[in-house]
């Protein structure tokens, strides 16, 4: 299997040179609408607008109360596999390890699921991936669901049919909750049924988030075309609209705002790095930027080659920069930071001796000790915390540089998908690739399994983890689409362009 996997990655060929920004300087100068006068202090969650968008039906909302109230087990249809699914999906989501045995009354003498109401297989199929290893009735009903989704899909009317379309290719679970939001909320527009308050309050929130975001992606382009103005890196992924929309999509809360933009500037860092040590420099050179970051001082620009020092400057100012932007109480943070780009470094380091050795590692673990370090997830999982309120803490951020075993699934299951889509086309490698979207599978066991699983930390930290991993299926779904954002750039427009219309 570590032949096989080196194989998927040596099969990404590289190019010398990525296309340029799609965005240039747009959001130095774009202002969108102005906010409706008397909401400012709206504030509204994000995913609260979109669960109650997308539930907020008579039927569902008598379930939803019922669901929290004390006789919350005996109080409903246990027969209704739509309720039941839905009911399912919700505790799970919210971190409540229910029962998945549920699911067996609704199994016929033949072992199959008993209903071919097209509402209910859905909610059963979304249901069933919050799934952790051993829940057998989850694994088939998936297989179940999918099957006959997929035969009645071209005989649904239209609406239905592109649910359906949408779900198997991305379970409700899995989705990024910004971008679901900013599709749903025209959806649930049209719905005859909808709740004309919480529509209002929805584009309201959403639209007063874009006009947030656009702010931040306003300053950390003049930040990004500063660095470019500095240093001498045109060979680099030109990528700031597409590294703040990530990240966006993992913080997404109007209070994650100083996050965002710490996040942003952190995976532009892990991007210049990459770009620099995999495609650009020498074995020499590379070996000299790993050693100026992991002394972080700037006594070490000395020993680099002249085009790092001005990015290495930049670097270092930037640190100096945060630790302003966090202010006294916890600029101490910026040392996170800065142990977390060590720690990247350290692993590309590993791998430019296997490049130059020709080191195939003997097992998938073995090639994972190290890749999934390098491919940068940990850092900005890590990173997203930084700032983040007084919640977290400074034993928190000690917590996560030990790398516990949620981190580890996350950075395994990006890893993976990012593995995934420099093969995808390589009919020879069809076999690896199959077994790696196993291994993927896997991953999301393990990252539900520790989800579920109570522990000191604040439940923030284990759903900020499993946010970026929805981001990160997104962004590896069909294609690299940060090296290739092309396939991106009308989300991004929704997302940062265009208002949703009263």
């Amino acid at each position: 299997m570590a032949a096989l996997q080196y194989n998927c990655d040596a099969g990404l060929a590289k190019a010398p040179t990525f296309h340029p920004s799609l965005w240039g300087d747009f959001f130095l100068t774009y202002q969108p609408p102005v906010a409706p006068q008397g909401i400012g202090g709206l504030g509204l969650s994000v995913n609260l607008v979109h669960e109650i968008s997308m539930y907020a039906t008579p039927k569902f909302l008598k379930s939803e109360s019922m669901m929290w109230s004390s006789n919350a087990l005996i109080s409903y249809d246990v027969k209704d596999l739509n309720l039941v699914s839905l009911r399912f999906y919700l505790l799970r989501k919210h971190g409540y390890d229910v029962s998945s045995d549920v699911f067996l009354n609704f199994k016929d003498k033949e072992g199959n699921f008993a209903s071919d109401d097209i509402r209910s297989l859905l909610s059963l199929y979304n249901a069933s991936y919050l799934r952790t290893h051993g829940e057998e009735v989850l694994d088939e009903a998936i297989i179940f669901t999918r099957s006959h989704l997929e035969a009645t899909l071209t005989s649904l009317e239209s609406k239905l049919a592109d649910e359906v379309s949408l779900t198997l290719q991305t379970p409700l679970f899995r989705r990024v909750k910004i971008l679901e939001t900013r599709n749903y909320i025209p959806i649930y527009e049209m719905e005859p049924s909808r709740n004309e308050a919480v529509l209002e309050f929805a584009k309201l929130n959403f639209n007063l988030l874009q006009i947030l975001y656009c702010e931040e992606l306003k300053t950390v382009t003049a930040w990004w075309k500063q660095l470019n103005v500095e240093t001498d890196l045109s060979f680099i992924r030109d990528r700031i609209v597409e590294m703040h929309f990530w990240m966006a999509g993992a913080c997404s809360e109007p209070k994650y705002s100083l996050s965002r933009v710490i996040l942003t500037k952190m995976t532009a860092f892990i991007t210049i790095l990459d770009d620099i040590i995999d495609t650009h420099s020498t074995t020499e050179e590379g070996k000299l930027l790993v050693k100026a970051i992991d002394r972080c001082s700037q006594d070490a620009v000395e020993v680099l080659p002249d085009y790092m020092k001005d990015f290495y400057l930049f670097l270092l100012k930037t640190f100096d920069s945060c630790e302003d932007e966090l202010g006294p109480n916890k600029r101490y943070r910026v040392f996170y930071l800065k142990e977390m780009l060590k720690i990247l470094v350290r692993g590309y380091s590993q791998e430019i001796e296997w490049r130059d050795e020709h080191y195939v590692p003997e097992t998938i673990d073995k090639h994972l000790e190290i890749s999934r370090v390098t491919v940068g997830a940990f850092q900005l999982a890590c990173s997203s915390f930084v700032g983040m309120g007084d919640i977290i803490t400074k034993g928190v951020l000690d917590w996560l540089l030990t790398y516990p075993e949620l981190l580890k699934c996350f950075t395994t299951f990006v890893r993976l998908s990012n593995d995934i889509t420099s093969t995808e086309h390589s009919t020879t490698m069809h076999g690896a690739c199959e077994k790696i979207k196993d291994l993927i599978e896997d991953s999301w066991k393990d990252m539900m399994q520790l989800y579920l699983t109570p522990t000191e930390q604040p439940k923030v930290v284990a759903q900020t983890i499993v946010d970026f991993a929805r981001t990160g299926d997104y962004m590896y779904k069909k294609t690299d689409a940060f090296t290739f954002s092309h396939t991106i750039k009308d989300m991004i427009a929704l997302l940062y362009v265009e208002p949703i219309l009263f």
